[in-house]
């Protein structure tokens, strides 16, 4: 087994935790509201916590069986950890940063020190003192001394949340290439919708210490009541590219149930990308309008119409075996008419891209533009 498989159950103070998941390679995210025990969930991992009964179990190796008295220190859990603030000696030199780790542990050098230093872009930094790096190059340093000290797992608490929007945009893209090219689980923190949407496979949902569902990131993004859980609704749609014109620099791509089309230089036919669509970016129509701007405009079915709190509403729409929200007035609703299996008109304003091994950015649709992170449609 070269995942990871979680049992526990706990309490820290007050804090009651009940957590059973499986983590494989790739990015599996801890998700939910601040203070909802995600990362008291990954110290209990880490060894640094101590559940009262349970199983952790990472590579096949046991770290933590209340049955049998098994309880690994953290040192011999083979566990990377990666924290919100990089923690690097300031005495040290980048290089001597990076081997720290690996030489404390006394752990062998199964993984090469270049290719690590290459996969982070940190080449040219390694003679350098972490006094004169930005927070970003900090934690990429940070990311490589773990990966260095030959883990079996790594964990990350909120990795970016000391970082500026700016900075989190230049480590985004480092963090997608572990993912890509490494073979180690990743166990991500976050509360932070539109990263868990950019990088996560798998989504671990926690509320109040609870795991309340488990699932492929498409799939919890689309639960009507994330809103609820875990700040601004989104889901995510999935596609590849079918065709791109270089004229107008616009791709289209096709999913099933529709086409999107998205702007931008750097597509190429036969691209998987993942969509991010954000509820308040979806409007709904009863048929297709011509002459509008937004030329995304994507048959879809209601399939759920959320609980009516204040002035909005959250509706679930399938778009053939994948499903979007939109967030919407309850008037309009009313005066739609807006039932359960009615056929209707999405209206996509703007959609934020991934493109897994390559380039991610946000796609305005309503202009047909490129558009800074974060901008609104």
């Amino acid at each position: 087994m070269s995942g990871l498989d979680v049992d526990i159950s706990g309490r820290i103070g007050a804090f009651a935790i009940s957590a059973a998941f499986q983590a494989e390679s790739g990015i599996t995210a801890l998700f939910g509201r601040s203070g909802a025990g995600k990362s008291t969930i990954l110290k209990m991992i880490a060894g640094t916590a101590r559940p009262t009964k349970g199983r952790i179990v990472a590579a096949g190796r046991v770290l933590f069986d209340s049955a049998r008295g098994i309880d690994l220190r953290p040192p011999e859990r083979r566990i990377g950890f990666v924290f919100q603030d990089a923690r690097l000696f300031p005495h040290m030199s980048v290089r001597r940063n990076l081997t720290y780790a690996r030489w404390a542990g006394r752990r062998k050098a199964t993984r090469p020190f270049d290719e690590v230093v290459a996969l982070l872009g940190l080449e040219n930094h390694l003679d350098r003192s972490p006094a004169t790096l930005s927070g970003g190059e900090r934690q990429r340093v940070a990311i490589g001394r773990a990966l260095l000290s030959d883990p079996a797992l790594l964990l990350m608490d909120e990795p970016l949340s000391s970082l500026d929007r700016e900075r989190r945009g230049e480590i985004l893209p480092y963090l997608e290439a572990i993912r890509s090219e490494t073979r180690i689980p990743v166990l991500y923190v976050s509360h932070e919708t539109a990263e868990v949407a950019r990088l996560a496979d798998t989504v671990v949902l926690i509320d109040a210490g609870q795991v309340s569902d488990v699932g492929p990131a498409a799939r919890i993004f689309g639960l009507l009541d994330l809103d609820m859980q875990a700040g601004e609704a989104g889901a995510l749609l999935e596609g590849e590219v079918s065709a791109f014109d270089a004229e107008y620099e616009m791709a289209n791509v096709r999913m099933d149930g529709g086409c999107i089309e998205l702007t931008g230089r750097d597509f190429r036919v036969g691209d998987r990308v993942r969509l991010h669509v954000r509820a308040s970016d979806v409007a709904l129509a009863r048929s297709i309008h011509d002459g509008l701007s937004i030329r995304n405009q994507i048959p879809c079915i209601v399939d759920e119409i959320g609980r009516h709190d204040g002035a909005h509403v959250m509706v679930a729409l399938n778009i053939g075996d994948q499903r979007i929200l939109a967030c919407l007035t309850r008037k309009s609703v009313s005066e739609l008419g807006i039932a359960k299996g009615d056929r209707m008109v999405a209206l996509l304003k703007s959609v934020s891209i991934e493109t897994p091994r390559r380039s991610a950015g946000q796609v305005d649709a309503t202009s047909g533009r490129k558009a800074s992170q974060g901008e609104e449609g």
